[in-house]
């Protein structure tokens, strides 16, 4: 688990991808940090060594058959049980399957925010009602499903959706479909959310 201690009341759990904590999840966390939260990422995938990118197969298969939504969502909940006391706010990130294992933790008391990075997997699961502020951050463009239709389906109110014109993982720059000016754009609408929840 990648640990960010400031002494602070503010807890951001960091969910990653399905390459597991590399690069861009450490860098997330240390800039993340710089705003004041204490950061938990944990270690989803049960190994030392993150995936390359040019994995993806191979690291989509590792965590569907190794680790699971289900798994996921309990190791998160895991970490909000044994937090929930320490902090008096706890925020949620995640990215990819990350955003939609966050997704499904929004319907925990304990949690007062989510931000979800084009978590593709939340259109599986669009009857969940979030207890607490969510963010939606999605590209136009998803290999495997419509945007426009998952949009149209999540309709409450404590619902936020922004939608950029980029493609699955255009925040991460070193994804060969990143993209500096929405990736920027993103992570400021993330940080008004989470600084204002």
């Amino acid at each position: 688990m990648l640990t960010i201690q400031n002494g602070s009341d503010r807890l951001l759990i960091v969910i990653h991808e399905i390459y597991g904590i590399n690069q861009h999840i450490t860098d997330i966390c240390n800039e993340l940090a710089t705003k004041g939260f204490d950061i938990l990422c944990p270690n989803l995938l049960e190994q030392e060594i993150s995936f390359d990118y040019s994995e993806e197969k191979k690291a989509y298969h590792h965590f569907i058959e190794k680790i699971g939504f289900t798994k996921g969502v309990n190791h998160i909940k895991k970490i909000l049980w044994d937090n929930q006391k320490n902090y008096s706010k706890i925020y949620i990130v995640g990215f990819s399957v990350g955003a939609t294992i966050a997704w499904l933790c929004s319907e925990e008391l304990s949690v007062d925010g989510v931000v979800c990075y084009y978590g593709s997997r939340i259109r599986d699961y669009t009857e969940l009602e979030p207890v607490c502020p969510v963010l939606l951050i999605c590209p136009t463009s998803e290999k495997s499903f419509s945007v426009v239709d998952l949009v149209a389906t999540l309709k409450e109110e404590s619902i936020s959706i922004r939608v950029y014109d980029a493609h699955h993982g255009f925040s991460d720059p070193y994804s060969s479909v990143y993209n500096e000016v929405l990736a920027g754009a993103a992570h400021n609408t993330t940080l008004k959310f989470l600084l204002k929840s």
